[in-house]
């Protein structure tokens, strides 16, 4: 088990920046995730702690240890991939015993780890078979159990689940969170897909062409995002993005925009008065937009008219594309709304979730503070919540 810490870490190939300056620290039994699109250099970063690429600048440590020069097999750190990369001709017990057996561990040994691995992962009945005799599934597990025998410091996890059916992803998902539960282990995810990162990140780091753009829980991300890209890559559906203005009128600031005014909360406006007057997003996620019919109590909403351009039923939800000016909006609404396609309809915006950036530098404007319920309250000396 073991704190992982990138200092300043820079991985160039010619005149192409892979990943440019990262200072990145990861503590130790932490489930950490990278996402970003592809080529933002997230597997380049587990690329280069697992000694599998070379940084150009910078030190990477595994607990107090710089692991510079150190060669891969002398890391204590264990690789899963997107390709499952089982041996064919192999029982699942060779699979999984292959590695122990070349480092020279006794076969009481290797019995031992590998009876644990395959009943942490139920696969106790598949250590007979052969790879071609099993499901995605059952393979991308043998994957797993082939980095757990090994009982590494940190394991890394390069994509794992992109061959897997959305019905399986779903499982093994709930499994590898599982899994980190019972292993106490230092984990370090790479992936592409948001749903993932939300669903098992104990924290989240955000990349886009090589730099780090935000680390912090999900919940972090979510309702604090940094800057345009993290907004817009947190989440799903994408955030509502309409470019306008911070204007004042008498004692209230408002974001203007073609056919859409809104009055911005008392507590939000008097952080945002040296950017009156600049060009600005408002940023509203669809799930922060409602039917008026079934406003949450909590809500506090402010009207506005749309005409509904296109309605999808997701079954527990319903999306649908509105138009409010030239802008298209998607909304994310109970499914029982009476909304139909071409009809202009009122949707209520959560004002207080409400999200602002500098139409300049990307960056967020006056942040909106975490839900009341997600925020962690200090504890007294005897263990209670403080009131």
């Amino acid at each position: 088990m073991a704190r992982v810490v990138y200092e300043h870490v820079t991985k160039r190939y010619g005149e192409v920046y892979a990943v440019n300056d990262l200072s990145l620290e990861i503590e130790d039994r932490e489930f950490l995730v990278l996402v970003g699109p592809s080529g933002c250099g997230k597997s380049t970063v587990i690329r280069l702690l697992a000694g599998l690429e070379t940084a150009t600048a910078g030190t990477i440590y595994i607990g107090d240890r710089s692991v510079t020069g150190v060669p891969a097999r002398d890391r204590d750190i264990a690789m899963v991939f997107q390709s499952y990369a089982l041996y064919p001709h192999m029982s699942v017990y060779d699979n999984l015993a292959f590695g122990l057996k070349m480092h020279g561990m006794h076969k009481d040994q290797i019995r031992e780890r590998v009876t644990q691995a395959a009943k942490a992962l139920a696969i106790e009945d598949l250590l007979r078979r052969r790879p071609g005799q099993l499901s995605g599934g059952q393979r991308q597990r043998v994957a797993l159990g082939r980095a757990i025998v090994r009982e590494p410091q940190v394991f890394l996890f390069d994509e794992p689940l992109s061959n897997l059916d959305a019905k399986l992803r779903v499982q093994m998902r709930a499994e590898l969170s599982k899994l980190h539960e019972r292993l106490q282990t230092t984990f370090i995810y790479v992936t592409h897909d948001q749903v993932e990162a939300m669903t098992m990140a104990s924290r989240i780091a955000v990349m886009k062409e090589g730099v780090l753009l935000q680390v912090g829980s999900p919940e972090e991300l979510y309702f604090r995002p940094d800057n345009v890209f993290v907004a817009g890559f947190i989440g799903s559906p994408s955030m509502n993005l309409v470019a306008g203005a911070l204007r004042t009128a008498a004692d209230h600031m408002t974001f203007d925009a073609p056919a859409l005014s809104v009055p911005l909360p008392a507590a939000r406006a008097c952080t945002l008065t040296e950017f009156v007057g600049r060009d600005v997003m408002l940023g509203i996620r669809p799930e922060d937009m409602h039917d008026p019919d079934f406003l949450p109590r909590n809500v506090r909403g402010l009207p506005i008219r749309t005409r509904v351009d296109v309605m999808e039923m997701m079954g527990n939800e319903k999306f649908l594309h509105v138009i409010v000016g030239e802008q298209t909006l998607l909304a994310r609404v109970d499914p029982r709304t009476r909304a139909r396609v071409g009809q202009e309809v009122e949707l209520q915006l959560d004002i207080d979730r409400l999200h602002l950036f500098d139409a300049t530098t990307q960056l967020a404007l006056g942040k909106m503070d975490l839900p009341e319920e997600l925020v962690e309250r200090p504890t007294s000396p005897e263990g209670r919540t403080a009131s």
